[in-house]
C-alpha cells in the first residue's frame, strides 16, 4: 500500500475512455456510386490485349463524390462495348460536331476548350474516378453542356461504340509514355491505332497530339507521318506550334519550369 493512503483509502480508478462506436464497413462488392461509373464496365478481364493505360487508384473528395453521384446519369457514359453510341442523341443535337478526348486527367483543360468552344461537343474518356467527377463538377459550375465523361477503354469506345466517319476530332495530350523500352509496346500512339482512329475521324479531321517526353515525340511524329490515312499540317513535316484552343495546363507549367520541352502534332485525316 502507498504511504500516502490511509488503510481507508483505496488509489483511484483511472478514467476510462468512452467507447468508439464502431463504423460499418463498406461491402466491397458493393459500387462507391450506385448509379455512378462501374469499375469494369467492359469486363476488361476478357480483352487479352496490351493496355496502354494503367488505372490510377486515389481517393475521391466530396465534392467529385457528390458530382459522380448527381451529375454520371445525365453525363456520364460506361464504355461497355454492347451497341452503338448515337453522338446526336448523347449531347442532344444531332448537328454538334464530336471530339474526342483520351486521358484528361483532372479535365481542367478539357473544362477550358469546352468553354471557349460551346459549338463542339467533348466527350472525354478516362479510367480516373476522381477525374472524372472534377470534370463533371467542372461542367457543371462552369455551366458546359457539351461535355460528355466516358468511363473505359478508348480503344473499345473506339471499336465497339463509335460509328465511322463520326467525329470531327481526335486529341490524346500527355498520354502515358512509358519510357522503359520494354514497355513501348503499350504506347498509345501505334500504327494499329492510328488505322482504327482514322476509319472513325470524319474526312479532314484533326487528330492532335502533345506529349513532353521527347523521345515519344519523336516515335509519335515517325508513325503518324507513315500513317497512310494521315497528313502532316506543318509543311515541313515536323512539330506544330501549341495552337491556341489547347490551353497551357498546370501540369505542363510545371514540366516547362524543370525544362522540358512540350511537342504538339497537328495531323489531318486524308479525305481518301
Amino acid at each position: 500500500m502507498s504511504e500516502n493512503l490511509t488503510p481507508t483509502q483505496s488509489a483511484p480508478v483511472p478514467a476510462q475512455a468512452p467507447a468508439r462506436a464502431e463504423q460499418p464497413r463498406r461491402d466491397r462488392s458493393e459500387p462507391m456510386f450506385p448509379d455512378g461509373p462501374v469499375a469494369d464496365p467492359a469486363g476488361s478481364h476478357h480483352e487479352r490485349r496490351i493496355r496502354s493505360f494503367q488505372p490510377r487508384r486515389s481517393r475521391v473528395t466530396p465534392g467529385q463524390g457528390e458530382a459522380l453521384r448527381r451529375l454520371w446519369p445525365t453525363w456520364g457514359l460506361d464504355i461497355d462495348g454492347l451497341s452503338r453510341l448515337d453522338l446526336g442523341e448523347l449531347f442532344g443535337d444531332p448537328a454538334l460536331p464530336v471530339v474526342l478526348e483520351i486521358g484528361f486527367g483532372m479535365g481542367e483543360a478539357t473544362a477550358q476548350m469546352a468553354a471557349a468552344d460551346p459549338g463542339t461537343g467533348i466527350l472525354a474518356c478516362d479510367v480516373h474516378t476522381p477525374g472524372q467527377g472534377n470534370l463533371l463538377n467542372l461542367a457543371e459550375r462552369g455551366g458546359l453542356t457539351n461535355v460528355r465523361v466516358a468511363n473505359g477503354d478508348a480503344i473499345i469506345l473506339l471499336r465497339e461504340m463509335l460509328a465511322p466517319d463520326s467525329l470531327a476530332g481526335l486529341r490524346v495530350y500527355f498520354p502515358d509514355p512509358w519510357p522503359k523500352k520494354r514497355h513501348h509496346k503499350r504506347r498509345l500512339i501505334q500504327p494499329e491505332f492510328l488505322t482504327l482512329a482514322a476509319s472513325r475521324l470524319a474526312p479532314g479531321a484533326l487528330l492532335h497530339c502533345a506529349t513532353d517526353w521527347e523521345p515519344y515525340a519523336e516515335q509519335m511524329l515517325e508513325v503518324l507521318t507513315a500513317a497512310p490515312e494521315f497528313e502532316n499540317t506543318q509543311a515541313d513535316g515536323g512539330f506544330a506550334p501549341r495552337p491556341e484552343f489547347r490551353p497551357l495546363t498546370r501540369f505542363e507549367g510545371q514540366g516547362l519550369d524543370k525544362g522540358h520541352v512540350v511537342r504538339d502534332l497537328l495531323f489531318r485525316r486524308k479525305a481518301s
